[in-house]
């Protein structure tokens, strides 16, 4: 064998090794569960860490009966503000997960491997 061929073998390998850790981090991610938070904890939401929305709450006092209208504008502000927080948290989550492995396929990975 040449230096510069591939190792075909070696490489199958690591491509397997990679293809096992993408498959576990994709499932780290899945089973996550990463709150935001909106109005000091008034409103929460609950994503997975790919950003799926599982759970919203938000506190009754909140609620003004009095003045409806005004109530239902900071609810809206309030929820779109906590479900962004926890989307920007689970791409942070995806980041650390994910990132490494992203690195090794374009940042190095084969290019690292005999022969590429």
């Amino acid at each position: 064998m040449n230096p510069g061929d591939v190792n075909l073998q070696q490489l199958l390998e690591q491509a397997q090794l990679m293809q096992q850790q993408l498959v576990s981090a994709q499932q780290e991610l899945n089973d996550a569960q990463i709150e935001g938070s909106a109005g000091g904890g008034m409103v929460t939401a609950v994503v997975n860490g790919s950003g799926e929305l599982l759970e919203l709450k938000i506190d009754p006092s909140v609620i003004d009966a009095a003045d409806p209208q005004d109530t239902a504008d900071t609810i809206a502000d309030l929820v779109i503000a906590a479900v962004r927080d926890a989307i920007r948290a689970a791409a942070d989550l995806q980041q650390e997960k994910l990132g490494p492995l992203a690195q090794g396929l374009g940042g190095g990975g084969l290019g690292q491997l005999p022969g590429f």
